[in-house]
């Protein structure tokens, strides 16, 4: 079973994140694999703009946190943070080559990394109800991208709260705070988006893509300079990082925090 499907139908490609037993969460291996759908997708001639979604009861709980969390400090060290070599998530849609858009269509719930790729995406369909959630500031690894992502969405107050706060917010909220811009009705989300892809498609694919183009130069940059800035904290290696991980597996709560 493929970790990413991919099917296309006549311009438009549907890529399915398809590890629904764990809820879709991102190991290595589905980072890679959805790199290599989005590239096959790229250079696909006859595809002009994809959906990305999710198989099973989520679109994703995030990172994988068996995986990506708990490594060694060796690991950690070696590798610059969570991510293992060459699956750095926000690689994915500012490696493009030929700068076709993507519409994001999540249900159920968005969580942590899977944020980040959301938000990511050209443009965002979610099912009503589904359940959006920055992770990372329980988990002690901040949200300096997520807050950097809302903002350049135009998610103004609503940005620091959900970043600060690390509290669920529903389609409707992301909605009103202008990060998403559809909200379809339950079960039909891939319908909506590709009524919404069918809208891009009335125009000359190379002016789509000039734009596209253009706006991922801005996300890239603005990513670029997030990373410049909280890379050397190290968050990973704290001591609130691991304990927060560590509840996380074994189903408990953290304990006392210790700023360090």
């Amino acid at each position: 079973m493929a970790l990413v499907d991919y099917a296309r139908d006549g311009q438009v490609v549907t890529l399915t994140l398809n590890r629904p037993d764990k809820l879709n969460a991102f190991n290595d291996e589905l980072v890679g694999a959805l790199s290599d759908a989005l590239h096959r997708f790229d250079m696909d001639d006859e595809a002009h703009i994809a959906i990305l979604q999710g198989n099973g009861r989520a679109f994703s709980s995030g990172a994988d946190v068996q995986q990506r969390q708990l490594r060694s400090r060796e690991e950690f060290l070696k590798l610059g943070g969570p991510q293992g070599r060459g699956t750095h998530s926000a690689d994915l849609l500012t490696k493009s080559v030929n700068w076709k858009p993507v519409i994001a269509a999540p249900h159920g719930y968005v969580l942590g990394l899977s944020v980040g790729i959301v938000l990511e995406c050209d443009l965002v369909v979610a099912e009503e109800g589904t359940r959006f959630q920055v992770t990372e500031t329980s988990r002690g690894l901040g949200a300096a991208k997520y807050w950097a992502l809302m903002h350049y969405r135009g998610g103004g107050a609503f940005t620091m709260e959900a970043a600060l706060t690390g509290r669920f917010f529903t389609a409707e909220e992301a909605f009103r705070a202008n990060l998403i811009n559809r909200v379809a009705p339950k079960g039909k989300t891939l319908e909506v988006a590709r009524g919404l892809a069918d809208e891009v498609l009335k125009n000359p694919p190379l002016s789509v893509r000039s734009t596209v183009r253009m706006r991922r130069y801005y996300m890239d940059r603005m990513g670029r300079e997030v990373m410049f800035m909280t890379a050397p904290e190290k968050l990973y290696l704290s001591e609130d990082f691991q304990e927060a991980a560590r509840a996380f597996t074994e189903k408990r709560k953290p304990g006392k925090f210790k700023g360090r």
